[in-house]
C-alpha cells in the first residue's frame, strides 16, 4: 500500500518512512530473516508486545517537550491506528500500544509533519535524551539545559557512529546539582555548573559516564568536574566511538557502557578516557557551540480573560496547590504538576489538555520522568482555572511526584519481559497511602517505583522504596511475588543511591508491607529525618527482620497464588526480550551488509561529509573481516577483537594477502583528520579489501564449503 507523504516532511524522514515500508514487505515475502528485519525495525520505534500480531510504537520527545499541536495530533493517531490511549514513559516519552505493523510507515508519516520522529526510539542506538522536566523554569538552575539536550539529540539522529552499538545508550541532563534527572544512572550525564575565568562566568557541566540500571544497577563514576559547554558534544562523540570499538557485543547482559567502564572487569574509567582522548584527531568538531537559543521561551499570551471560578472545595484547592503546584524562577509564573494515572491518557483527555493549555498557559508542556506532565507560566490569577479544568480531566489529583504517586512500567499489561503485574498494584498502593499516610505526602521526600522485572523500566533500583516482579515456587504451584528494595534515589545534596535488595515477599502481601515500613518509619525516624537517612540508620536487616513475617508461604491464602488484576492462578509466562533472540545468517549475507556500508561511505563521500564517509568506510572494513572471521568459526564480540583476531588468523597466517597489518589499517581511523583526502583514502582502502574478501570468500566456497555458504548461528555473530 502506498503512502502519501507531506511536503511538510524532511527529506531524512522521508526516506526512512519509504524505507521502512519497503522493508515490512520485503519481509512478509520472506525475503529478509527475521531477527535481521527487528534489529531494523527497532531503530525505527517498532518494538514488539506481549500481545501477538501488534507492536508498541514508540516517539522521540528530547527532554519531554510537547506541544499542544503534537498533543492533539498523538491523540488523533491513536483513535484511528490503535486503542486511544497515550502512554506516558519514564523516558519522558510517548508509547502507542496494539499497532499493526503495516501501519507503522503511515503513523511515522503523520507524526513528522508535527516535527515527531521515532527514529532511534528503540534498538541499539542513542535512545531519547533525557532532562530535568523543570529545565528552564527551575529557581535552582544555574542555566537552562534544554537547549544542550536538544542539540545532541539533533547532532547524533541518524549518525552513523551509533547506528549499530553494542548496546543501546542513555544520556540525561539535570537541571541542577540536585540531580532530578538522574544523570548518575545513565551511560552519559549532565549536571549544569558555571565556573568564573578572567571575570566571565563560563557555562559547562559535571560529566558522569557509565552508570546504569537493569539487572545489575551501577553509579556513574565521574568523568569530568567541568567539562566546556562547547566540548560536550565532541566528548559524547569520542566515547560513543570507543563503545562501538571496545564494547562487548556477544554477551547481552554485559554490553552496555556501564560494564565496559567497570574498574574490575572492564577498562576502568582513565582508560576509558584515555581512549576517548585517542578519538578526539578523528572527530569532524573539536568543539561544538551550543545555539542557546534553540530552544525558544515560550510565553503565555497577555489576552486572556481570568475566568470567575468558584472553588467548590476549597480544601481539596489548598493540598493541590501544596503539591502539585510550584513557583517558577520566572516571576510571577507557577508551573503546575498534573498526576496522570499510569501514565496513561485517552485521547479524549488529551485534546481538552491541549486547549486547556493553549488558552491559559505556555504552549511548553513536559512529560515527566515520573509519567506525568508539567504546565508552565500560569499566572498566579488563572491557577483555580487551571485546577478546574484539570480536575474535570481527573488530572488535578493532589500528590504529583510526592510518595502518592507511585511510577509503575506496564508490566504484564503489554511487555514481554513481564512477570507480575505492575499497574493494578500501583493503583492499590496509592489509594492506601492517600487515605492513611497523608501527612507523608505533604512531605514530598519519599519515591515508590515498580517494574514488571528485573529490567527497571519503572526504575525501581533508584527508589526510595521499590518492588520488581518476581516469582516464588511452593511444590508445584508458583506465587506472583515482589522482590522489596529499599534506599535508592538521590538525597538533598544530589548524591545518587542505588537500592538494596531487602526480601522477595508475595504480591499480595506488598500492601501490608508497605504499610509496616511507612508505620515504621513515622513512629521511630527522628525529627525530620530524611527516609533514606532513616533506611541507613537502621540498616538493611532491620527492614529485613520487619518484612520477614510477610515472607511466610505456608500462611498463603488460595487468592495470594492469583496476581493483581487476575482472575486466574498465576503462571509465569515470561517472553523473549526485543534486544535479546537468535541470530541466524549466512556470510555472503554479512559481506551484503559491508557492500551497504561501502555504498553509504560513498554517498556521503559526494556530499563531503567526511566524518560519515570515513565511519561507513571503517564500518565496511569491520563487516568483510568479520564475514570472514565467521567463515572459520571464529567468535566476534567486539569491533576491537574482530580487527586483531583478523590479524592473527588471516594477515599474519598469510591466508589473507594485506600488506599492512590490519590494526593499523583500520585504526588509522583515529589518527587522521576528518577531512576530504583522507576520507577518499580510506574509502579507497575499504573498498579494496572488500574486493580482496569477495574473491577470497568466494575460492573458499569453490574449494571447502563446497559451493554452499556458510550459515552463521548465535553468538557467532553478534559483532
Amino acid at each position: 500500500m502506498s503512502i502519501t507523504i507531506s511536503e511538510k516532511v524532511s527529506k531524512e524522514a522521508r526516506k526512512d518512512i519509504l524505507e521502512l515500508q519497503s522493508k515490512i514487505k520485503n519481509f512478509k515475502q520472506g525475503e529478509i530473516q527475521e531477527e535481521r528485519f527487528k534489529a531494523f525495525r527497532l531503530a525505527r520505534g517498532v518494538y514488539g508486545q506481549r500481545q501477538q500480531g501488534v507492536q508498541m510504537f514508540r516517539i522521540k520527545l528530547p527532554f519531554g517537550k510537547i506541544t499542544a499541536e503534537q498533543l492533539v495530533r498523538l491523540a488523533d493517531l491513536s483513535e484511528q491506528y490503535t486503542n486511544g490511549n497515550l502512554h506516558l514513559t519514564t523516558r519522558q516519552n510517548v508509547q502507542l500500544h496494539y499497532i499493526k505493523l503495516d501501519d507503522t510507515p503511515e503513523l511515522w508519516s503523520k507524526l513528522e509533519e508535527v516535527g515527531i520522529t521515532t527514529r532511534e526510539a528503540c534498538g541499539n542506538t542513542v535512545r531519547n535524551i533525557t532532562a530535568s522536566a523543570k529545565a528552564g523554569i527551575d529557581p535552582e538552575e544555574p542555566f537552562d539545559v534544554a537547549p544542550y539536550a536538544q542539540a545532541v539529540f539533533e547532532y547524533f539522529l541518524r549518525y552513523p557512529v551509533n547506528q549499530e552499538m553494542g548496546r543501546k545508550i542513555k544520556m540525561a541532563f539535570s537541571s541542577s546539582e540536585r540531580d532530578s534527572a538522574f544523570a548518575f544512572l545513565h551511560d552519559f550525564g549532565f549536571i549544569p555548573r558555571v565556573k568564573e575565568e578572567n571575570g566571565q562566568k563560563i557555562r559547562g557541566f559535571k560529566v558522569l559516564v557509565g552508570g546504569g540500571l537493569g539487572a545489575q544497577a551501577l553509579l556513574a563514576p565521574t568523568a569530568y568536574e567541568f567539562l566546556h559547554e562547547d566540548e560536550i558534544i565532541p566528548f559524547i562523540e569520542a566515547g560513543l566511538r570507543v563503545f562501538d570499538r571496545y564494547g562487548e557485543r556477544e554477551k547481552r547482559f554485559k554490553a552496555r557502557l556501564k560494564f565496559l567502564i567497570e574498574e574490575k572487569k572492564g577498562l576502568g574509567i582513565e582508560k576509558f578516557l584515555e581512549l576517548v582522548d585517542q578519538e578526539r584527531t578523528a572527530l569532524p568538531f573539536k568543539t561544538y557551540p551550543i545555539d542557546r537559543t534553540s530552544v525558544k521561551e515560550v510565553l503565555p499570551s497577555d489576552d486572556v480573560t481570568i475566568p470567575n471560578i468558584k472553588i467548590s472545595d476549597p480544601d481539596a484547592y489548598d493540598y493541590w496547590f501544596k503539591t502539585n503546584v510550584f513557583e517558577q524562577k520566572q516571576s510571577g509564573f507557577y508551573a503546575v504538576k498534573a498526576k496522570v494515572d499510569l501514565g496513561n491518557i485517552d485521547a479524549e483527555r488529551a485534546r481538552k489538555l491541549a486547549d486547556l493549555v493553549k488558552k491559559y498557559a505556555a504552549d511548553d508542556m513536559r512529560i515527566t520522568i515520573q509519567q506525568g506532565i508539567i504546565i508552565k507560566y500560569v499566572r498566579a490569577a488563572l491557577l483555580p482555572a487551571i485546577y478546574q479544568g484539570l480536575n474535570e480531566l481527573n488530572l488535578a489529583q493532589a500528590g504529583a511526584e510526592t510518595i502518592a504517586d507511585i511510577t509503575a512500567c506496564p508490566g504484564t499489561d503489554t511487555c514481554n519481559l513481564g512477570v507480575t503485574n505492575s499497574t493494578d498494584i500501583s493503583l492499590i498502593l496509592e489509594k492506601m497511602i492517600r487515605e492513611e499516610f497523608k501527612e507523608l505526602v505533604l512531605e514530598n521526600d519519599i519515591a515508590i517505583k515498580i517494574s514488571g522485572c528485573m529490567n527497571s523500566c519503572g526504575q525501581h533500583m533508584v527508589a526510595n522504596i521499590g518492588f520488581h516482579g518476581s516469582s516464588i515456587k511452593n511444590g508445584e504451584l508458583v506465587i506472583p511475588a515482589q522482590q522489596v528494595v529499599i534506599g535508592g534515589g538521590v538525597d538533598a545534596d544530589g548524591k545518587g543511591f542505588i537500592a538494596d535488595k531487602v526480601i522477595k515477599l508475595p504480591s499480595k502481601k506488598i500492601p501490608e508491607a508497605l504499610r509496616s515500613i511507612l508505620k515504621d518509619y513515622e513512629n521511630n525516624a527522628e525529627e525530620a529525618e530524611y527516609f533514606n537517612d532513616y533506611y541507613q540508620r537502621q540498616g538493611k536487616m532491620y527492614f529485613y527482620s520487619l518484612l520477614k513475617r510477610f515472607a511466610d508461604i505456608k500462611a498463603l491464602a488460595p487468592e495470594d497464588y492469583v496476581d493483581w488484576g487476575h482472575s486466574e492462578q498465576f503462571i509465569p509466562e515470561i517472553g523473549v526480550g526485543e534486544c535479546a533472540g537468535v541470530t541466524l545468517d549466512v556470510v555472503g549475507t554479512i559481506i551484503n551488509d559491508a557492500q551497504e556500508k561501502l555504498d553509504l561511505a560513498a554517498e556521503a563521500l559526494k556530499t563531503e561529509e567526511w566524518a560519515s564517509a570515513i565511519y561507513n568506510s571503517y564500518n565496511t572494513l569491520i563487516v568483510s573481516a568479520k564475514a570472514l572471521l565467521l567463515s572459520e568459526d571464529q567468535h566476534c564480540n567486539t569491533h576491537i577483537g574482530i580487527i586483531r583476531d583478523f590479524e592473527q588468523y588471516f594477515v599474519q597466517s598469510g591466508k589473507f594477502d594485506w600488506k599492512d597489518t590490519f590494526e593499523e589499517t583500520v585504526l588509522s581511523i583515529n589518527k587522521n583528520e576528518p577531512g576530504g583526502e583522507f576520507a577518499n583514502t580510506y574509502h579507497e582502502t575499504a573498498s579494496t579489501f572488500l574486493y580482496k574478501v569477495k574473491k577470497f570468500r568466494q575460492l573458499q566456497l569453490n574449494t571447502t564449503d563446497e559451493g554452499q555458504d556458510k550459515v552463521v548461528v548465535d553468538n557467532y555473530y553478534k559483532a
